[in-house]
């Protein structure tokens, strides 16, 4: 698979305990990509963050969450990543999702093995 050079970032902001289907949203959200076959998607946790209601989320000591931030990044075609909105609508609640554009310097996607 090759990427045009200028693309799309899709970065997806939600909760470690998130939930899809009794499964972690986060892992939903990247099976659900490869399966679509797009370019790639990485998860990041967060050790500090606040949301909408501004309870901040830490890995601190003494206010330990079992609910840190979860950053989700997708790079792909403008028109895939428009294709996945509607799917990532169905799949989440109040979430913050953002997209960017980006530019692909290099990427060497190895065909998937069978």
């Amino acid at each position: 698979m090759q990427l045009p050079r200028e693309a799309k970032l899709l970065r997806i902001f939600i909760g470690e305990k998130d939930r899809h289907d009794s499964h972690p949203l986060y892992e939903a959200i990247v099976l659900k990509a490869r399966e679509l076959h797009l370019a790639g998607a990485t998860v990041l946790r967060g050790p500090l963050g606040f949301g909408q209601t501004s309870h901040l989320h830490t890995t601190k000591l003494l206010r330990l969450s079992d609910d840190l931030p979860i950053v989700i990044e997708i790079v792909d075609t403008q028109e895939k990543i428009d294709a996945f909105i509607p799917i990532l609508d169905a799949m989440m609640g109040s979430w913050m999702v953002t997209i960017e554009n980006v530019q692909v310097l290099q990427y060497r996607g190895e065909a998937p093995k069978p």
